[in-house]
């Protein structure tokens, strides 16, 4: 068997928060490419659907959407329960969720700051620790978190410090997961990201502006696809990477490397 039918996921079962659009949307589709049967877990459910639809009619997969939202425990747990059952299994999970509120730290309100860090890091930790414990109780499995190349530098020219805190921290859970379940077959890995195009970033009124600023500064002169996060999502959910854990996996153009 060549090295690409190995990187194949057929028969594995996963989700992806924050599944609905951009990245996830992405990964999902290249998770439902490979064989695998997916969940589309987002708290926007009517575009999760679409989302599901059109990959299921388009891969021949099962793919399902599972309204959820990832700073509440219970919906977390009640979702895992719930993918396991319509999919017959949980081998990986790619947890995504997430937001940014550009604001100066003086003028960020304790209210903005809390919104994101309990969906970016809090979410992740919940939604880690539910896919874990399935996990470690039925022989192993992957957990992919999107953390961000904004936990390795302070991004310019806008103002974003609950933002960088929450990926750092992503960065140090996913380390700290790694080592508690290596020994016991659960893998934990995350993706830092530069700044991606998705489609909402490219249509936004706030960022728009920002754009021209970061390709003059990014060595590729662009940002990155959606689609170019894919191939190691795949690498990163599949048996290949079956010594890979505890890792953080930097996708920028180069953009942290000065």
């Amino acid at each position: 068997m060549g090295i690409i039918e190995k990187m194949r996921l057929d028969g594995k079962k996963g989700f992806v928060t924050g599944g609905a659009r951009g990245i996830g949307k992405s990964t999902a589709t290249a998770f439902a490419e490979a064989g695998a049967d997916v969940a589309i877990v987002d708290v926007d459910y009517e575009e999760a659907k679409k989302t599901a639809a059109k990959l299921a009619e388009e891969t021949g997969r099962k793919v399902i959407a599972v309204r959820t939202d990832c700073t509440d425990k219970e919906q977390v747990d009640t979702m895992v329960a719930l993918v396991v059952k319509e999919l017959g299994g949980l081998d990986f999970c790619h947890n995504n969720a997430g937001i940014c509120i550009n604001a100066p730290a003086e003028e960020m309100t304790y209210e903005q700051w809390n919104k994101v860090i309990n969906i970016n890091l809090n979410g992740i930790f919940l939604t880690d620790v539910a896919a874990g414990k399935y996990m470690l109780e039925h022989g192993g499995g992957s957990i992919i978190n999107t953390a961000s190349m904004s936990a390795h530098i302070v991004n310019v020219p806008q103002p974003q410090c609950a933002y960088n805190a929450s990926k750092a921290g992503v960065i140090q859970l996913t380390k700290s997961l790694a080592i508690e379940w290596a020994a016991r077959g659960v893998r934990v890995n995350s993706i830092s990201p530069g700044y991606i195009g998705t489609e909402l970033t490219l249509n936004s009124p706030t960022l728009i502006p920002l754009i021209e600023k970061w390709n003059a500064m990014a060595p590729l002169g662009r940002m990155g696809r959606p689609e170019e996060l894919q191939s190691i999502c795949v690498y990163l959910a599949g048996d290949t990477s079956s010594f890979t854990t505890g890792a953080d996996f930097v996708i920028d153009g180069a953009f942290t490397c000065f």
